[in-house]
């Protein structure tokens, strides 16, 4: 019998460890920016904290697998309680200097990795506990992030600015301890990632397995490839583009905001209702469609001085279809991936595509530099364009609707396969 316990356990752990989660990214840099007044250690720390980040989400994969999502959920969690901890703890001391704060940042991220890896490999299994399409659940979970995004945000904003950075951290803490109480306690351990093969083969032998099952499908491999592109233009049009255009036309900081606010809050509405509508639609034009909204017309409103009316019905166009995309995405990649292999296929896809996120903000830096702010856009909006596009000339996408063959999605490949074919080697999944 169906229960949706397990889903309500998951959104709730999702809510507090995305807000805890933005919570950190304001208060961490916040705290070195106002002690040591450089913007270069700032930086210095937050890379200490990404990278690692995104090399163990991907290492941690065969581990899910192998352990379960729901105990290194819980466990990774747990753990950023005392890590996070840690650090308003040292402040009070008298402590807490860059020396020992860059580690704790490097922790936060090998800690953070895997267990957001877990929470996500557990969508298969509380989708089916509750008796729900995955496109239901993968809605509420792109709703989830999208208002960790606005309304996180700026609660987080309001926090560091109430009790302080260090104080904030503290709530951070409470956060995680609250996300692993609800996966601890109301989602339920599955038991799918343990088969005899699993059991006796090594840790380079699971991840050498689930690499190949991503790049031997072609479908997957596609996503990869396109989500990996976007990320990296949408990161050089929010970390860069945006700002100058801001500062350039005079319209300050408060522009970015508004302009964040009017894309983010229709995708909120969007996510919710592909949780709705999600499995009724068809998946391949809705997925084209809002890629190709969210894309070149929004680039377009930068180059060229537009009424304020027009950006904010074109962005609340974008940002509203743009809410179907991550729901679509989730739902095929999990309906590709077998089960054994869900926890390191899709952290190893995830990984990738956040892999060309931090050369965003230089690429767009490069541009305007080189050709200024209007080209720049116009150059990295054609550029959207085209990588959308890629459902309508890449072969793979056609089977973009249905699961993989049943001879694919059963048997997991072994230790001693040879390299299954694809079509190119290229990157991984939705940015989160």
């Amino acid at each position: 019998m169906s229960s949706r316990k397990p889903f309500v356990g998951l959104a709730v752990a999702e809510t507090f460890s995305i807000s805890g989660t933005r919570l950190a990214q304001i208060a961490v840099p916040w705290l070195v920016l106002t002690t040591t007044g450089s913007v270069t250690w700032t930086g210095i720390v937050g890379f200490a904290e990404m990278l690692p980040y995104v090399a163990a989400k991907a290492l941690g994969g065969p581990i899910v697998d192998r352990v379960g999502a729901k105990r290194v959920a819980v466990t990774a969690d747990s753990c950023s309680v005392l890590i996070v901890g840690l650090v308003p703890v040292l402040h009070w001391l008298g402590w807490l200097h860059l020396a020992v704060l860059v580690p704790i940042a490097v922790l936060m991220g090998l800690v953070r990795g895997p267990s957001d890896g877990a929470k996500q490999a557990l969508v298969p299994a509380v989708a089916d506990a509750a008796g729900l399409p995955l496109e239901r659940v993968t809605g509420v979970a792109g709703a989830i992030e999208r208002l960790g995004g606005t309304v996180g945000a700026a609660a987080a904003g309001a926090v560091v600015a109430f009790v302080g950075a260090p104080q904030a951290l503290l709530v951070n803490a409470i956060t995680f301890a609250v996300a692993a109480t609800c996966v601890g306690f109301l989602v339920p351990q599955s038991d799918s990632h343990a088969d005899g093969r699993e059991a006796r083969s090594s840790y380079l032998a699971d991840l050498r397995a689930g690499w190949q099952f991503l790049h031997g499908d072609s479908v997957l491999v596609g996503i990869t490839v396109m989500v990996s592109l976007t990320n990296l233009l949408d990161q050089a049009w929010s970390a860069l583009l945006l700002p100058v255009w801001a500062h350039d036309t005079g319209r300050g900081a408060g522009a970015v905001g508004l302009v964040l606010a009017a894309l983010s809050g229709p995708s909120i509405l969007g996510s919710l209702t592909a949780a709705a509508l999600g499995e009724r639609l068809p998946r391949l034009p809705v997925y084209l469609a809002g890629f190709l909204v969210v894309g070149l017309p929004r680039f377009a409103l930068f180059a060229f001085d537009l009424p304020v009316w027009v950006m904010a019905v074109v962005l609340a166009v974008g940002g509203f279809l743009s809410g179907f995309c991550n729901p679509v995405l989730g739902a095929v990649i999990f309906e590709r991936i077998p089960a054994p292999l869900v926890g390191r296929v899709s952290a190893l896809s995830t990984s990738l595509c956040w892999s060309l996120i931090p050369f965003g903000g230089l690429l767009g830096g490069v541009l305007v530099g080189a050709v200024g702010l209007r080209v720049a856009v116009l150059v990295t909006g054609v550029a959207y364009f085209a990588v959308s596009l890629m459902p309508l000339w890449r072969k793979s996408f056609r089977e973009f609707g249905r699961p993989s063959p049943p001879a694919t999605r059963l048997t997991a490949p072994s230790a001693t396969d040879g390299p299954m074919k694809a079509s190119v080697g290229e990157e991984a999944v939705t940015r989160g």
